[in-house]
């Protein structure tokens, strides 16, 4: 099984993603910088949802559970 392309490292109190690492690259990102990535079309497997007025990154819906945010 191939690794998951993004983790997320770190949770707030009410459980937002808030830091992430991309494991093919070991590159630490913040949530703001992860969403800025997505919009510039570096992760195609992830889309940005505004989520109570806060973008916020999760995985595209497929089949695969290798791409989701956990």
């Amino acid at each position: 099984m191939a690794r998951k392309r993004v983790s997320v490292t770190g949770e707030s109190s009410t459980g937002r993603n808030k830091q992430f690492r991309d494991n093919y690259t070991n590159k630490e990102m913040t949530r703001t910088q992860f969403v800025k990535e997505i919009k510039q079309g570096n992760y195609s497997n992830y889309h940005v949802r505004n989520i109570n007025g806060i973008d916020t990154p999760v995985s595209n819906p497929d089949k695969s559970t290798n791409n989701n945010l956990d």
